[in-house]
């Protein structure tokens, strides 16, 4: 093992953690049935939590090396709020012993993984430093859901959101441009829409669907998929951004896969997203699109 922490590959994280330090406490994901989604299908990625004493040793160890410059955490791998709040609490209270320059701890999170936790337990996890979770709701739409395999719903979604936002928890929700094909495509923006609009998250997120590996394993639940081109990926993102009622979201779709860079906060930014979105769709040739090549898929 180099340095203080063992990974086991590939590890992901959120663009936003590029300065954390990237804590293991699960291996894979516990769902891990997505079929859009091959981050955690590796064998060595099979789901296990970590050992609770070599959890409590690498974060000694991360304390030893770095002190107190740490001040941000992402507890890895797929979905570490599958643990029990008991584990929770142990981890988080060793990371403020032992990282003591730690300002903000966050995770990824299914909407699964809150059913079981109160909103009295999900505060004691705020209080103790998890201060951001990000939750890939990926659609707002039930059909796409069911064909993607997610195992959520429109419901099972808005109900964790809203609960993790009682708790005190930041929410930073990811939605999957052209996740429902051309088939699904209006129906996918618009309940996406739906969703955020009845959750309100601190920030929203788009990201362009892709497939490294092939569309084999999507197919066979969603055997009328039909990828969308540029031009109705924008037009989805404009069905989107129209639909989008929201109060005050930090709103992103600047990730590698995004044709279209777009940032602001909602909704006081709608008007100006929504022109820069109508003026790419109109004139693609004169848009500042990413050009394929650059597109870190």
């Amino acid at each position: 093992m180099n340095g203080p922490v063992r990974y086991v590959e590939p590890v992901y994280r959120p663009p936003s953690e590029a300065d954390s330090l990237i804590l293991p406490v699960t291996d894979g994901c516990s769902w891990n049935r997505c079929t859009f989604c091959d981050m955690y299908t590796a064998p060595q990625k099979k789901f296990r939590p970590r050992d609770e004493a070599e959890i409590f040793e690498t974060i000694r160890r991360c304390g030893a090396v770095y002190g107190g410059e740490v001040r941000r955490v992402f507890l890895a791998d797929g979905d570490a709020m599958t643990l029990s709040t008991r584990r929770l609490q142990a981890i988080l209270e060793a990371i403020r012993r032992d990282l003591p320059g730690v300002r903000r701890v966050s995770s990824y999170c299914l909407p699964r993984n809150v059913k079981k936790k109160s909103v009295e337990e999900l505060r004691q996890l705020a209080d103790l430093g998890l201060s951001l979770v990000y939750a890939g709701a990926e659609s707002g739409d039930d059909l796409v859901l069911d064909r993607i395999d997610k195992g959520e719903t429109f419901d099972s979604s808005r109900e964790a959101l809203l609960k993790l936002g009682e708790a005190g928890i930041k929410r930073s929700v990811m939605i999957l441009n052209g996740l429902g094909g051309a088939v699904y495509s209006r129906q996918h923006a618009e309940n996406s829409a739906r969703l955020a609009n009845a959750t309100q998250p601190e920030f929203l997120a788009t990201l362009v669907v892709s497939f490294p590996n092939g569309e084999d394993r999507l197919r066979e639940r969603f055997p009328e998929f039909a990828p969308l081109d540029v031009a109705g990926l924008m037009r989805e993102m404009e069905t989107l951004v129209s639909a989008l009622d929201l109060r005050r979201t930090v709103f992103r779709s600047d990730h590698a896969s995004n044709w279209l860079v777009l940032k602001g906060t909602l909704g006081a930014d709608k008007a100006r997203l929504l022109q820069q979105l109508r003026a790419a769709i109109a004139a693609p040739e004169a848009a500042p699109l990413r050009p394929a090549w650059a597109r870190g898929l």
